[in-house]
């Protein structure tokens, strides 16, 4: 396997572990089992919570370099529009699916979130490095920034399940831009970097294990400087401002949590090229490849086909963690079997199919 192809169904194989870990937090969340269960349980809960979305957001912008590549480094005047075309038109495609989970009540989408993501690489196609990185740190620092100037919970209720004024243009905007649960400032930062990282040889055989211990590292790091900030600034500012201002949880997004979940998605990533390089025959490895290939199919079935399972049954908010993970793993388990049987015939999965034709 080339070395080109080889990073590709690693990118895959990521994806499907991305696919996992969210499907586990979405059905934590819908299911209101925030807390309960046994101690190791929730544990491993939290590890899912706000990692597994970064890294789907990383390869996004990683698979977005390498598909304008050649536009980008032959500059050729009439391939770079059609490129510019095609995203605009994938960016209306994950709007509309978007819009249309959150017409049937799911609240967390992280679809129209991304059509943004594609409206922003459609024009950042040509720009060089450098400027990727300035607009990175930009959108970083004026996200944390916020967080002290806005009131990040402005439109939330009081257990922040459910958000007022959503549907209209000020609540939408601010959800989208701000508060959301992966608003434009600073999820686009996880884009940006994935932009980034695609452009660059880091990925390569060579690299991976500098890249490894390199994210490992910035990971303990950024979690260590997060944990003594909130514990030296409490007595000062309290522990909900200074867990507020320096914390590594999704909600509110700091800057920490940003530095820290680039650093493990691209750890997730080094890993999975290790993986794919030594075990690439491996039916697991190929079944795994393949669900990460049916990704958008996934992630909006995880919604309607397993949430819309549970709402019609009546068993949906049982508030039961140990039910939550394990229902989230039987539907991982079924969509690794469907990937499979789906690709023997098909090289996209459904959603995927519709997608290609219409962009």
């Amino acid at each position: 396997m080339s070395q080109a192809k080889e990073r590709i169904t690693a990118f895959d194989f990521a994806r499907a572990l991305a696919i996992f870990g969210m499907v586990m937090v979405n059905y934590k969340l819908a299911m209101q089992a925030e807390s309960g269960g046994p101690a190791w349980l929730q544990a491993i809960a939290g590890l899912f919570e706000g990692r597994a979305s970064a890294l789907f957001v990383v390869l996004a912008g990683i698979g977005v370099a390498l598909m304008t590549s050649k536009a980008r480094n032959s500059m050729t005047w009439e391939l770079i529009p059609q490129i510019r075309n095609s995203l605009y038109k994938r960016a209306a495609f994950l709007f509309i699916s978007g819009v249309l989970l959150l017409l049937i009540g799911w609240s967390a989408d992280i679809l129209h979130y991304y059509a943004v993501f594609m409206l922003v690489a459609a024009v950042l196609i040509t720009v060089s490095d450098n400027i990727i990185l300035v607009l990175f740190s930009i959108i970083l620092i004026a996200s944390q920034l916020f967080l002290v100037v806005f009131d990040y919970s402005k439109g939330w209720d009081s257990s922040f399940k459910e958000y007022m004024g959503f549907w209209t243009i000020e609540g939408f905007t601010r959800n989208l831009l701000f508060n959301g649960f992966h608003p434009i400032f600073p999820w686009l930062s996880f884009f940006l970097i994935g932009m980034w990282i695609g452009r660059k040889r880091w990925l390569n055989k060579e690299n991976r294990s500098k890249l490894l211990v390199y994210s490992l590292s910035g990971t303990v790091v950024f979690e260590s400087i997060s944990f003594f900030l909130v514990k030296w600034t409490s007595p000062i500012l309290s522990k909900e401002a200074a867990t507020y201002l320096f914390g590594t949880k999704p909600m509110p997004p700091t800057m920490l949590y940003v530095f820290s979940g680039i650093c493990s998605a691209v750890a997730i990533i080094a890993i999975c090229l290790y993986v794919v390089d030594k075990f690439e025959n491996s039916l697991l490895t190929q079944a795994m490849i393949h669900t990460g290939q049916l990704s958008l199919t996934h992630y909006i079935g995880h919604v309607v086909i397993g949430i819309g399972f549970l709402m019609t049954v009546g068993y949906l908010e049982n508030g039961s963690l140990s039910f939550a993970m394990a229902y989230g793993t039987v539907y991982f388990i079924i969509s690794i079997i469907f990937s499979s049987l789906w690709r023997k015939w098909m090289k996209r999965g459904p959603i995927e199919l519709i997608m290609r034709k219409w962009c």
